[in-house]
Order: structure tokens, then C-alpha cells, then sequence
């Protein structure tokens, strides 16, 4: 049995993972600040703290003892990062350098980063290749990607394992779906549960894969304990199904059985990425790694999910940097 230190383990990856690690046999103790997560997500088994991984003391007394930490926290809000580079940056990097330097000081044997897609910016081919150069296009991608480049320093410095997993787009139960910022799937299904119309930036085409989370987190307990994936970057997650923004409104409208879907259509959001998508032909051949869910069986839980809780309000939680006519009128005149 190993003690296994998570990170954002209120929030949607990092409680599932929580809840598989505890399954297996090991001891969890988990720290969440509450800014992107639901507490009652948090299993009660988990050894639960409710602080913040920017506190470099905190991590310190959290990580004693410790055998792995996943560093799941982070502000993962690519498109607000664009204005609101500041708290986007403090929970995805700052965080990231407290955590890392906590887990050297008390010689953990491996952290396992949570990076993302944004690292991957735009490409010029499809899909998205560890070997390829990250190329961010926004400050959230530059943060993870930066997270992951002081991670390897701090860890190769110093003698301490590490692995960098690359998840994308994950939906699935416990996905917080009251957040304005981010999560397309649960934002729609939140509306269409008001009986209001989904709203999608630019023409929609936007194309994506998306994992269902049981799918990344199958990978990501393996990239804890095999000897394989010490150093090395992996995409986790599906593969298969690649669909654009218009095509996901429409799959969850059948879903949910929303009548008369007519999307609202608002302008681009500055510095998306059009078309992004991760293989996973690294994660098949160092984790054995299979697709167990289609983009509609995920949705379906997603959907089933945030019905049982209830259609919420968004909160607005996190504040705008930057107000300009570039920003856009979603948030600045708070539409959803």
C-alpha cells in the first residue's frame, strides 16, 4: 500500500482518481481549495484538506510521508486565461512550483503531473503526437506547459521520479457544470436542463475529442506504479470520436430530448484552437491502455448526473482581468 498525496481532489478528475486509488488498496490524502471542484465530490475515505497547493508550507506538511503525488490542481480555464492570465497562471504554475518543491523537500518518489492539450497550441497536422513541439497559444496552455518544464527541472535535480500525463476535454459525473468558463458539454446540458438554448462561440466547427473520465484515470493510476513511464509525456484519453461544436450540441440534445435545438451563435473567442486531438497510440503501447466508453455512453452519465443534482445557476466565480471589446460577451455581460 503506498500514500498517495492528490491535489484538486474535490474536483472532477482528481476525486475519481481518488476513489480508484482508495479501491486499490492505498491511503489518500487529498487538499482542494474549492475553486473548481463540489466538496461533497471528495470520497470519505479520502483524508481531506481543505487548503490551497500555492501554500508552499502547507504542501510541505502535506507531503511527509508521502510515496506519489498526482498534482491534479490547477485554474484549467483555457479561454479566461486569455483575461484572466493572473489567477489563471497562480493555480496552474504557481501552484505547480509549491507542490513539486514540498515533494523534493520530503522525498516523494513520484509526482505525476495532470499537464493538458493547451500544451499542444495548434499543429500542423492531426492528431496531437507527444514528439511534437508544445506549441501554447494561450496563457493557460503556457502555464501547463511551463508546470511541466519546472517539474522535470525540480525532479531530475534532484533525484525524484516523473511522469507527465496529457488528458483532453474529459466529461462525466461530477464535472462542475454551474462554471461560465470552461466544460462546453456541462454548460450546454446545464442550459438545455432551464430549457434554454446552447451558446457556442464562432460558427461551431471547433473540432474535439473528448474522455470520458473513467477512460484517463484508468491510465493515470498506471502512470503512479510502472517502472515504463518515469520521464516521459503521455497522452490519456479516447481517440476514436472527433466531433465538432455543433455536432456536440446536437448529440446531447438527443440525448436529453431537447426539442427545437436553434444554438445561439456569438462571436470567436480570441486564441481558440479550431481543430485539436490527441492519439493514443503511446498510451496503448506503455499502459495497455483501451477505450471502455463512446462519446454518447459518457454523455448519457454526464447527463444522468446533473439531473439527479439539478439545473444550477452559473456562477461567475472568478473575476475578469481584462475588459475590453475583445472579451467576450458571455462573460462580460454574463449570458449564461
Amino acid at each position: 500500500m503506498s500514500k498517495i498525496l492528490i491535489t484538486g481532489v474535490a474536483g472532477f478528475l482528481g476525486s475519481h482518481l481518488a476513489d480508484w486509488l482508495i479501491r486499490d488498496g492505498h491511503k489518500v490524502v487529498g487538499v482542494d481549495n474549492l475553486l473548481g471542484g463540489y466538496e461533497d465530490n471528495v470520497s470519505n475515505d479520502v483524508e481531506f484538506y481543505k487548503d490551497d497547493s500555492r501554500d508552499f508550507d502547507k504542501m510541505k506538511s502535506l507531503t511527509k510521508g508521502v510515496d506519489i503525488v498526482y498534482h491534479c490542481a490547477a485554474a484549467p480555464h483555457e479561454g479566461l486565461s486569455v483575461f484572466s492570465p493572473n489567477i489563471i497562471t497562480e493555480h496552474t504554475y504557481n501552484s505547480t512550483v509549491a507542490t513539486v518543491s514540498a515533494a523534493v523537500i520530503n522525498s516523494v518518489k513520484r509526482v505525476v503531473f495532470c499537464s493538458s492539450m493547451a500544451r499542444y497550441g495548434e499543429q500542423e497536422r492531426l492528431p496531437f503526437t507527444e514528439d511534437m513541439a508544445p506549441k501554447p497559444k494561450d496563457p493557460y496552455g503556457v502555464a501547463k506547459y511551463a508546470a511541466e518544464l519546472v517539474t522535470e527541472s525540480l525532479c531530475r535535480a534532484h533525484g525524484l521520479e516523473y511522469v507527465h500525463a496529457i488528458p483532453h476535454n474529459i466529461i462525466g459525473p461530477r464535472q462542475k457544470y454551474d462554471d461560465p468558463y470552461r466544460n462546453v458539454a456541462s454548460i450546454m446540458i446545464n442550459l438545455m436542463l432551464q430549457g434554454r438554448q446552447p451558446i457556442i462561440y464562432g460558427d461551431g466547427e471547433q473540432k474535439r475529442g473528448f474522455s470520458f473520465v473513467n477512460d484517463v484515470v484508468d491510465p493515470l493510476v498506471k502512470m503512479g506504479f510502472q517502472p515504463n513511464v518515469v520521464g516521459e509525456a503521455i497522452n490519456v484519453g479516447p481517440d476514436e470520436e472527433y466531433v465538432s461544436v455543433n455536432e456536440l450540441a446536437q448529440r446531447i440534445a438527443v440525448l436529453m430530448d431537447f426539442k427545437s435545438l436553434k444554438p445561439v451563435y456569438v462571436g470567436d473567442r480570441p486564441m481558440e484552437v479550431k481543430y485539436a486531438t490527441c492519439s493514443a497510440e503511446k498510451s496503448r503501447r506503455l499502459l495497455d491502455y483501451k477505450t471502455t466508453y463512446t462519446l454518447d455512453r459518457g454523455l448519457s452519465e454526464m447527463i444522468d448526473w446533473i439531473k439527479e443534482r439539478g439545473a444550477r445557476p452559473f456562477r461567475y466565480h472568478m473575476a475578469l482581468e481584462i475588459i475590453n471589446d475583445k472579451t467576450p460577451s458571455t462573460w462580460k455581460d454574463r449570458l449564461f
